[in-house]
Order: structure tokens, then C-alpha cells, then sequence
């Protein structure tokens, strides 16, 4: 495994947040399952939970093509749950546990790794989120998993969504940073493909099990990125031998 450069040493580094920092499979999983236990229903509660997800990006999509106005990511959430729970016809499920599912995403635990990552990065340089999610999403989030940032930056800044060049220049602009100076940190291709054509630093963290082992993760090879690492306690050691 090669050592980056001196001359990419970042004065800040910016987070992806669901999947690279915290556990949404298996926090919203374990949520749906207790929903369907509570309200006796037999529904397969990770096929729920996959196709929530991917209704998330679908809602987002929508947004990025200009068919659907602006809107923050609880609501596109609440809305996909509830196409969901009628295309499934799980109309059994509570008032309750609706409400109790979709602010599921507010208490998602963070990776092992984490805590304890972010902390030495943090000794050393500037680090904030820069998520789709919206701003008491993320609050709530850093409170849950006891995960100090500087800064949260979110797609409520820039009334966007990742991969629009806005959120990643935006986030540089009010840190006072010029994009080179600035390293994007995400366990999604995608994420990082997008930050690195607007000029920031680029590190792919793994997370093979960020769907739960029902489908497969993004994975990255050594040279791909500015640096790859298993994780953020290998991404604090990495960035310590640029002091």
C-alpha cells in the first residue's frame, strides 16, 4: 500500500455520511423487523429495507431532473415508505411505527471504526459532513453516534443533492478552501468520481457490508483514488504520516 504524497496533505476533509460513516442497512432493517413483529405482519423485512433505499435515490433522481421540486430527504423517506407499505399492501402497520420507521434513519449507529478514526483525523485537520441528508437529520445523527464534526454541511446549504458540483465547491467556498486543499472521504464510486472533477482530494473507504451482504458493495484498488482504506482508523494512520 503506497504512502500519498506530502503535497496532498488536506487541511480538511469532508464525509459522506450514510454507508461511509454510519450503519443505515442494518439500523433501518432492524427497525422494519420490529415494525412487522409489533404489528403481526410476515413481510421480509431486507428486501423492505433495500427497496426503501433505492426508492430514496429514485425520489433524489427525480428532484436532480427537475420533475419534482426541491425537497429534503425526510420527506422523500416518508413519501417512499409510504408508496411502499401500499405497494405491499402492509396497511396493518401502526400510525406508530410508521412514524417510528422513517425516524429510524435519525438514530443509525455508526461503523466500529468511527469513533475512534474520526477523532485522531480530527486532532490534526478540519472534518464535516457533506450528505444529501437534511440538517436535524445529521444533528440527530452526531448526537446518536457521539460523532463531534466542525462543520455539517448538507444538501439544505446548497439546495441540491450529491453529485452536483454546487454541494462539493459550496462546502470548499464556506470553509474558506480552495478544492485541492480538500479531501472527499465516501465508500460510494460515484461520491468521489464527482468530487474529483470539481478539483477535491479523493479517498474510498471500504464498507463491503454497507447493504448487509444482499448486495454488492462498491469496491476500489489501490491507485484508483487519492488513497483507499479499510476504514477510518487506516485513513487517520495514512493521513498522520502527512503532519
Amino acid at each position: 500500500m503506497r504512502d500519498a504524497p506530502k503535497s496532498m496533505s488536506p487541511r480538511a476533509l469532508l464525509f459522506d455520511v450514510f454507508g461511509t460513516c454510519v450503519d443505515w442497512y442494518g439500523g433501518v432493517s432492524r427497525a422494519v423487523a420490529a415494525a412487522f413483529a409489533a404489528d403481526g405482519l410476515v413481510a421480509d423485512a431486507a428486501s423492505f429495507t433495500l427497496a426503501w433505499r433505492r426508492a430514496y435515490f429514485d425520489g433524489m433522481a427525480e428532484v436532480r431532473a427537475g420533475r419534482a421540486p426541491w425537497r429534503r430527504i425526510d420527506s422523500i423517506h416518508r413519501d417512499a415508505l409510504d408508496a411502499l407499505i401500499a405497494e405491499n399492501r402492509l396497511d396493518a402497520l401502526s400510525a406508530g411505527d410508521r412514524e417510528r420507521l422513517a425516524r429510524a434513519w435519525h438514530a443509525l449507529d455508526p461503523w466500529p471504526d468511527v469513533g475512534e478514526g474520526l477523532a485522531r483525523v480530527r486532532a490534526h485537520r478540519w472534518v464535516a459532513t457533506l450528505s444529501n441528508g437534511n440538517l436535524d437529520l445529521l444533528i440527530d445523527l452526531a448526537r446518536h453516534g457521539g460523532l463531534a464534526w466542525d462543520a455539517l454541511f448538507c444538501s439544505d446549504l446548497f439546495g441540491c443533492f450529491k453529485p452536483d458540483p454546487r454541494t462539493y465547491l459550496g462546502a470548499c467556498r464556506l470553509m474558506g478552501l480552495e478544492p485541492g486543499q480538500v479531501m472527499m472521504v465516501a465508500c460510494h464510486r460515484s461520491d468521489l468520481d464527482a468530487a474529483a472533477r470539481s478539483g477535491l482530494r479523493t479517498v474510498f473507504v471500504a464498507r463491503p457490508m454497507e447493504y448487509g451482504g444482499k448486495t454488492q458493495a462498491d469496491c476500489a484498488n489501490e491507485g484508483e483514488f487519492d488513497l483507499v482504506v479499510a476504514g477510518f482508523t487506516e485513513l487517520a494512520a495514512r493521513l498522520e504520516t502527512m503532519q
